[in-house]
């Protein structure tokens, strides 16, 4: 699953430290995330589109694999 996280993280000018805060979890998470190494639960998705002013589609691309 890819997402834009580090795009949109960074044209709002949030570090990934401040926005693992906002989101109750830690940096190196948000790391992982935004290198496509975890995919976060449901609630974690929710939270980092809020906190990032997009939906949940907008953050993340979901492509099957056949």
């Amino acid at each position: 699953m890819e997402n834009k996280i580090r795009q949109l993280r960074k044209q709002l000018g949030i570090s990934q430290d401040d926005l693992a805060k906002a989101c109750h979890v830690s940096r190196q998470t948000i790391n992982a995330i935004e290198n496509n190494k975890y995919d976060p639960s449901l609630k974690l998705a929710f939270l980092l589109a809020q906190k990032l002013a997009v939906t949940v589609d907008e953050l993340f691309h979901f492509e099957e694999e056949l």
